[in-house]
């Protein structure tokens, strides 16, 4: 049992929660000195939904406000300075299919705003600038340009966004798409070296109390503190109290919030990404999307690359990424959205081995109808998946971070990973917290700076092995990066 005094200098907080949101909030207050308790019901950290690139400016929503793809920037570049060995650094081409009724120069449109704010913080702050310089966040490319590439020999490292184009236009259907085509800097991020960077510096910091594989069965106000009680994996219940509690559950936020009697509207959607394998595939590639209309037979296509030839899909249909009764909302006697019986089965037990030939097939062909030569693709592994909380009812909102409630409880509501770090900081200056200054990410987080890229990749690369995914995922893929923290 582990009380405390809510009257101390020294409080304790319980983070409920160790996905992407939990683990950032564990890490930015322990870094603070502050008692942290972080319980998490998987073996691991950040063990969620499939993340695979930064969303700095929110290039693949087109039905987004143009605040929320800045919001998404400043968010993303505040995350990358807390985790600096988590990106991949390629850039992202964008192109807008014919029987698509969206345009180039739509996109671009939007992206010179998302540029202009680039350059604003940037110039607010020289460690911003994380996505190459601010006069080289796009490109276009015209017809011509792109077959001047067709014949050239990609160099084994490559520097500049023609290098990272030669596979490109090698491979997909220049008849199919609308010029020009673009290439934004929007780089990789892996999953896996974010929960590795979340683990090793948790692990370096002695006010943070990690309990895996525990459960939160129980949730009371008892006056003064919070009363929890946790089921563990050997079937032992505790009780544990804290002055205040963070609930960061992800799709599961809306459970925590009934024990607590703090109710709130909120969506949860569930949606995969498919690992496949092209043995034909001897380039490094850039991410590639097709632009599509959401939950038509014509959605999205993303193409997100890995080592080895390892790419990751997305098809933003009903049958590949998105299911028809995927989306869900919460109702007048829970805060919790329950999605089917089919897929809390994925989400508890995995997937059928036919489900997952199914729809890793459907992604293929849905990549080939841009790329043929992707037709010879394979499934490399399980899908990547998992259910993600939208507050309120706009199943559009991408930027979201934190809300807070009586008796000090506050719950983080992110839809992007990126947006964690924010949703803290206003955690801790709204609970006043700690008496320093955590604008300065670097100065602020001594522990994470000092973590070792090799170190971190190969934590990462045993997480992957050990959740039953190739450990490409988890390799660092791209330009190698450089960084200074001062």
């Amino acid at each position: 049992m582990l009380k405390t005094n809510p009257n101390s200098n020294t409080p304790q907080i319980a983070v409920i929660g160790g996905g992407v949101a939990g683990a950032t909030a564990a890490v930015h207050m322990g870094e603070l000195g502050l008692n942290v308790s972080l319980i998490e019901k998987s073996a691991g950290l950040v063990d969620g939904p499939p993340i695979c690139h930064l969303h700095a400016g929110g290039n693949l929503y087109r039905e987004i406000s143009e605040q929320q793809c800045i919001e998404l920037l400043r968010q993303s570049l505040q995350t990358v300075r807390l985790y600096p060995h988590t990106l991949n650094q390629r850039p992202t081409v964008i192109a807008i299919p014919k029987a698509d009724p969206g345009t180039p120069e739509m996109v671009v449109s939007r992206l010179e705003v998302i540029r202009q704010a680039y350059q604003a913080l940037v110039d607010e702050d020289p460690r911003n600038e994380w996505l190459g310089t601010p006069q080289d966040y796009y490109r276009v490319y015209e017809r011509a340009e792109l077959e001047a590439l067709r014949d050239q020999v990609q160099p084994v490292v490559p520097k500049t966004m023609e290098d990272w184009l030669i596979p490109v236009v090698q491979n997909i259907d220049l008849d199919a798409i609308q010029y020009p085509v673009i290439s934004v800097q929007e780089y990789g991020w892996s999953v896996f070296r974010l929960a590795a960077s979340a683990e090793l510096a948790l692990e370096a910091m002695p006010h943070c109390d990690i309990q895996t594989n525990t459960t939160v069965i129980d949730l009371a106000w008892a006056g003064t503190q919070w009363q929890i009680t946790t089921l563990n994996s050997m079937g032992e219940t505790h009780t544990q109290y804290a002055d205040y509690v963070i609930n960061a559950c992800g799709y599961k936020t809306g459970s925590i919030d009934d024990m607590a009697r703090h109710y709130r509207d909120r969506l949860v959607e569930f949606k995969a990404a498919y690992v496949t394998h092209w043995a034909d595939c001897h380039q490094l590639w850039p991410e590639v999307i097709f632009h599509g209309q959401r939950g038509t037979p014509q959605g999205m296509a993303q193409l997100t690359p890995y080592a080895n030839g390892i790419f990751q899909l997305h098809g933003m249909t009903e049958g590949i990424t998105l299911f028809s009764d995927g989306l869900v909302k919460s109702g007048v006697r829970s805060a919790q959205p329950e999605l089917p019986e089919h897929l809390q089965l994925k989400l508890n037990k995995g997937w059928s081995e036919t489900d997952q030939v199914e729809r890793t097939g459907l992604a293929i062909q849905h990549m080939a109808q841009f790329m043929p030569n992707f037709n010879s693709a394979d499934i490399a592994g399980k899908p990547l998946f998992g259910a993600q909380q939208i507050p309120g009812s706009d199943s559009t909102l991408r930027a979201a971070d934190v809300s807070f409630e009586d008796n000090q409880y506050a719950r983080i509501e992110i839809v992007k990973g990126s947006s964690a770090l924010e949703a803290v900081q206003k955690i801790v200056s709204k609970w006043q917290l700690s008496a320093q200054s955590t604008d300065d990410i670097e100065r602020s987080h001594p522990i994470s700076m000092r973590l070792q890229a090799s170190d971190v990749e190969a934590r990462a690369i045993k997480l992957a092995e050990a959740r039953d995914y190739p450990r490409e995922l988890a390799m660092v893929v791209g330009e190698p990066l450089t960084f200074d923290h001062k």
